[in-house]
């Protein structure tokens, strides 16, 4: 099956837009795409007529230009035949918005769209999903586009089974800074399922990192999904729910899925490499450290900070994800101290976290990064950074990364997100460093390389 008119979509048709009610799912994707995006898109209602001085067509077949992407939002027994009509006209593929599938026990419908599809090499996501965001290319969201949070374009793909948790992490995305190439919302799985969106974002130029929010398997798909991920040169994450048998009854009332041995399942993870997000925190961290790096680590850790009570969170944090936190040797501390200015060589503690206290400027910090980053007993390097710390400047996020980008060891920095310091934190981001917002987000990111063997 081709999946470019799915995800790459030119030309749009919208099936199902009402003329009286435009918070119509139908209406609420038509009008976010008519408003907001460079395609072509065109309402559909068998009653015809004129949508806010847009003609809207009876039928697909009326439609003057070849459609890419079919948005279905009817009722669940009218989705056959319309698909039927697409396929006919050689529409290349759909989004199933509606519901009343599987999930609700009409697994004859479901069935019954998969034959007809599967016949025709047609592909479709869905049904019962909320449908695919691309960044600056088009929204099938049925959300009204003012209530949503958008992140930006970026290089990480999100398929999910659920809409709702693919939307929260989107807010969690946005806030840390992390791009996308793509989210999908794959519902019922009927047809597509993560195993083929597997295999096409591992094709896509765009996509860089791959995350997925997997909540059940048919028999004997989820270990054919991890020996995919396992061949995959991008880094590949999964969050599991269903994880409790509380939580697998909830997974079938869902999405109509069986959400299988947990334990299995996770240590299967483990052995091939793949990262396991625990839960959404750690997703985003994971997400936005891999798509920076893809380089695995052991998990030695040195820790730079200002302050020593942040340096102990540091180490408590790094000790609870099984990362190590060595001591620095005498040589290595005796280079960082030479180089430290005069007011702070006395007091600087540089066993490993590397407090350079309340008194560090920026040519500090500057001076430890370089001297972790050739440390041999380091893989990996953490940057407390206290932004409303006296000595530091706004330039030096971008000081740090050039550290990092002659050095080449993996460096990740804490730095509180607030508008303030939006300069300090862009050093970083722009010069492809991760930035999080708490420190156990920034000890998860070293714990996503070391967590990623096939990075």
């Amino acid at each position: 099956m081709n999946f470019s008119p799915l995800f790459k979509p030119e030309s749009i048709a919208v099936i199902g837009v009402s003329k009286t009610n435009d918070r119509h799912p139908a209406n609420v994707i038509y009008n976010k795409l008519h408003l907001r995006y460079p395609v072509k898109v065109y309402p559909v209602n068998p009653g015809g007529g004129m949508l806010h001085r847009d003609k809207v067509y009876t039928d697909i077949s009326e439609i003057p230009t070849r459609i890419d992407l079919a948005v279905i939002a009817v009722r669940a027994d009218y989705v056959p035949g319309i698909l039927e009509r697409c396929i006919r006209n050689k529409v290349g593929g759909a989004t199933v918005i509606s519901g009343g599938f599987a999930e609700s026990g009409r697994e004859d419908l479901q069935v019954q769209l998969v034959a007809m599809a599967r016949g025709a090499d047609f592909p479709f996501i869905g049904p019962n999903c909320l449908g695919i965001y691309a960044p600056d290319r088009f929204d099938t969201f049925f959300l009204p586009g003012e209530r949503m949070v958008r992140p930006g374009s970026g290089h990480v793909a999100i398929v999910s089974q659920s809409g709702g948790v693919l939307v929260d992490q989107m807010v969690k995305f946005a806030e840390q800074g992390v791009g996308l190439s793509l989210a999908v919302s794959i519902g019922n799985k009927a047809l597509i399922r993560e195993l083929d969106m597997l295999n096409y974002l591992a094709q896509d130029p765009d996509t860089s990192v791959i995350s997925l929010y997997v909540e059940g398997f048919e028999k004997n798909e989820g270990r054919k999904f991890v020996q995919a991920a396992a061949g995959i040169s991008k880094p590949v994450i999964v969050l599991k729910a269903g994880k409790t048998s509380e939580g697998s009854r909830a997974v079938s009332s869902h999405t109509a899925s069986l959400a299988g041995d947990y334990k299995i399942f996770s240590a299967i993870l483990a052995q091939h490499g793949i990262a396991e997000a625990r839960n959404e925190f750690e997703m985003v961290s994971f997400c936005e450290s891999l798509s920076c790096y893809r380089k695995s680590i052991e998990g030695r850790v040195g820790v730079i900070t200002v302050s020593g009570g942040h340096g102990v969170l540091a180490a408590d944090a790094c000790s609870e994800y099984g990362l190590s936190i060595p001591p620095l040797s005498a040589a290595v501390q005796n280079d960082i101290r030479q180089r430290l200015s005069a007011s702070v060589q006395p007091i600087a503690s540089l066993s490993n976290p590397v407090d350079l206290t309340g008194s560090a400027t920026d040519e500090d910090f500057v001076a430890a990064s370089r001297g972790l980053s050739k440390a041999p007993e380091i893989d990996c390097v953490i940057i407390l950074l206290l932004p409303y710390s006296p000595g530091i400047s706004s330039d030096l996020g971008a000081r740090l990364s050039y550290v990092y980008r002659r050095e080449s060891k993996p460096v990740v920095a804490y730095v509180p997100h607030q508008e303030k310091y939006k300069m300090l934190i862009e050093g970083f981001e722009l010069n492809n460093v991760p930035v999080s917002s708490s420190i156990d987000g920034a000890v998860l990111m070293v714990e996503a390389l070391r967590r990623c063997r096939t990075c």
